[in-house]
């Protein structure tokens, strides 16, 4: 027999805002912590950090604690995943209502919204109304809505909606997408072109992603030098491919046309050994194994030096920047 779930809360959000209580110094501190340890890919050093949070009542930790429980069964909706994920809903979080669709929830685990078909109907029905009133987030979740509902047209419009808002996750996507053979342009450079003015509008907010999509867009026209310039931006706003590119840029400048400076081995080690150190980041690693007989000695061990001076600890901290649904 089918089970719903109760959604009392749920059905008040369609009604009255979700209220953000802030948490406290310590709790925030927890959860701060675990995002950072999330977003470069270590889930599972994340959970105890984000259960804080998501046991304080903060609803964005209990999502995460669904998406770290999930990924520990390659992607699967494990039991431990759906109950946060169900807690989050109950709040009325949309991305947690899409992860329980996907997940099978219903279908398979007999866990239903009540009032609903499905937990993407319980999403459109809470998103719809926001997105309808101008909110560029809800125009965002819209389009992963309409992916759930196999509607690609549909989605296609509401990822515009939301870039044309001022969304700059939605901008660096459809940047991506257009990129990638989104759209009809009559020449490749025009294409090129296009995606770049969506992610400089996402970089002109401080979104990272979107300043590495700038510097990608460059790249692929060939103009290294203002390129080299937006790979810095990004890696100093903490993106760890940015990051490692610009290390491996100043240990060897002749490995790719992008690099637009003078070889500073030091330097280069340093950033590598720092990533190395902070995130086990394996592309670092290898790169540092490969290029050894790059440096004497005494240079390596300036280079950690200066790493632990410079480098280790920087503010912001590194990231992958994962988006908040998809992956």
């Amino acid at each position: 027999m089918r089970k719903t779930v109760k959604t009392g809360l749920l059905m008040a959000v369609l009604i009255f805002p979700i209220v953000a209580w802030a948490l406290n110094p310590e709790t925030q501190a927890a959860k701060d912590e675990g995002m950072r340890l999330y977003n470069i890919g270590h889930s599972t050093a994340a959970m105890p950090y984000l259960r804080q949070a998501a046991e304080a009542g903060d609803v964005e930790a209990m999502y995460y604690m669904g998406e770290a429980e999930r990924r520990q069964q390659m992607m699967g909706l494990t039991r431990a995943a759906m109950e946060w994920y169900l807690k989050a809903a109950a709040e009325g979080d949309a991305y947690s209502m899409l992860q329980l669709f996907r997940g099978g929830a219903c279908t398979a685990g007999d866990r239903c919204p009540e009032g609903f078909e499905d937990w993407h109907h319980a999403a459109l029905a809470i998103t719809q109304p926001q997105a309808e009133a101008g909110d560029p987030d809800a125009m965002l979740a819209m389009y992963h809505i309409q992916r759930m509902f196999e509607a690609s047209r549909r989605a296609g419009e509401w990822l515009e909606r939301a870039a044309e808002a001022g969304q700059p996750e939605a901008q660096a996507l459809l940047g991506r997408q257009i990129l990638s053979g989104r759209g009809w342009y009559l020449t490749n450079g025009r294409r090129v072109s296009a995606a770049e003015e969506w992610f400089r509008q996402a970089a002109e907010q401080g979104y990272v992603p979107g300043m590495s999509g700038v510097a990608s867009a460059l790249i692929a026209q060939e103009r290294y030098d203002e390129a080299w310039e937006w790979m810095q931006a990004a890696s100093q706003a903490g993106h760890m491919d940015r990051r490692f590119g610009v290390g491996w840029c100043y240990l060897d400048p002749t490995w790719s046309d992008r690099c637009q400076n003078e070889q500073d081995k030091v330097k280069g080690w340093a950033i590598l050994h720092a990533m190395a150190l902070e995130t086990s980041n394996q592309s670092a690693i290898g790169n540092m194994r490969r290029n050894r007989d790059l440096l004497t000695d005494e240079e390596v061990t300036e280079a950690e030096a200066l790493a632990e001076e410079e480098w280790i600890g920087r503010e912001p901290p590194l990231s992958n920047f994962p988006p908040r649904f998809g992956y």
